[in-house]
């Protein structure tokens, strides 16, 4: 069965008769549970003779998240997620005593935390900049950003699209800002990668991260680092193991005597993979590209756009208000509300998933985020429901 726009066969086990949590942990569709499914029974079946399907899959894998991305797949590292991209990235960068990393007051924690052991374990100096100014505009924003890189820095840590707010960083002009005095700049784009279309190379970055269990709709327990080739080299190993050398298994297959310790750690984004994976969710995964790369991220976003261009009015008429860009090229896949005086949130957040519909509630937000099998016809009962919990 293909996958199409606003269709949600491929979930015949999906519970809420709205889902708009994807922002948060996407529901994987039965072709993704039966990959990963079939990975475990490999196992089962054939132990370690399954390895050999395991590095298959990988390089497919790669293959497809390049696609997304429009980077070579020699260019990416297989992760378990955000965290542990944007971990390496902050352990194993070439520091100085001293340097300043420039970051952002409200992103997610998995964006902050790398950062902050960063700083204490090198001597470095991090700085929190508010998103205010970038709420209001992406030319203030920048002009803020910039006074700050004038400070000096060593590197720029962002998220694509804000996870509170849904609102979408301007990279391109982020990246070129930073690399005018200096800097260099790490991407947090779990919130992007599936649902807008992302390409490294255009946008000028040098580090992006994302985990699989959002807009890429894959299992817990997987993600992507990609380095920019001569960033990937320049980076320090701290965190690699046995995997991260140089034909790393050679004593397994050329025989007696290459049993060796001294073979080269790679200086490419891969040296994250220092151990065994979590190929389960790896395989699951690599079934929940194909429907992306099928219908195409270009499609994905205007179809997104089109159902929260119909939600949007439906809740401004009950009293909430929207923290949705205006401009269209600042929105992502996230419409995120305040809800009316007086009301709780974690109430009327309650009353919603008992009628069916799935939300989140980050800091203070009501966040909805459909996907690509969300039909615009849900938007009814998502308004009826809302108007439910509101006493209305």
């Amino acid at each position: 069965m293909e996958a199409r726009l606003g269709d949600r066969s491929l979930f015949p086990d999906l519970e809420p008769v709205a889902y708009l949590n994807h922002a948060g942990v996407s529901p994987p569709s039965r072709p993704v549970v039966e990959a990963a499914r079939q990975a475990l029974e490999e196992f089962a079946r054939r132990g370690s003779a399954a390895v050999g399907a395991v590095l298959e899959r990988r390089t497919r894998l790669k293959d497809k998240l390049g696609r997304l991305l429009g980077a070579p797949p020699e260019e990416l590292g297989l992760t378990q997620n955000t965290g542990a991209g944007l971990t390496a990235v902050a352990l194993c960068f070439p520091w100085r005593p001293g340097d300043r990393i420039v970051g952002f007051r409200g992103e997610f924690p998995a964006n902050v935390t790398p950062w902050q052991r960063a700083a204490e374990l090198f001597g470095l100096e991090l700085s929190l900049l508010p998103l205010d100014a970038f709420e209001r505009g992406d030319e203030e924003g920048l002009a803020a950003l910039e006074a700050e890189l004038r400070r000096g820095a060593r590197l720029v840590a962002v998220s694509a699209v804000q996870f509170q707010t849904g609102l979408r960083m301007p990279l391109q002009a982020m990246a070129g800002l930073a690399h005018r005095h200096g800097a260099e700049i790490c991407v947090d784009a779990v919130q992007a990668l599936g649902v807008l279309p992302l390409d490294v190379r255009a946008l000028g970055i040098d580090y992006l991260a994302a985990g699989a269990q959002k807009w890429l709709m894959g299992p817990l327990g997987a993600g992507v680092l990609w380095a920019r080739p001569e960033r990937a080299a320049a980076l320090r190993p701290h965190l690699a193991g046995w995997l991260s050398h140089e034909r790393a298994a050679a004593f397994f297959t050329d025989g007696a005597g290459h049993l060796r310790y001294d073979r080269p750690v790679r200086r490419r984004a891969d040296v994250v993979e220092s151990g065994g994976a979590a190929e389960v969710s790896l395989a699951g995964l690599e079934a929940a590209l194909d429907p992306l790369l099928a219908l195409g991220l270009g499609a994905i976003r205007d179809h997104v756009d089109r159902y929260l261009d119909r939600l949007e009015p439906e809740l401004l008429a009950l009293g909430l208000s929207s923290a949705r860009a205006r401009e269209p090229d600042r929105r992502s896949g996230i419409l995120s509300v305040r809800p009316p005086p007086g009301v709780q949130l974690a109430a009327l957040a309650r009353a919603l998933w008992a009628q069916g519909v799935a939300v989140s509630t980050p800091d203070g937000w009501l966040r909805f985020s459909p996907h690509w099998p969300n039909h615009p016809d849900e938007v009814p009962t998502v308004a009826e429901a809302l108007r439910a919990g509101l006493g209305r």
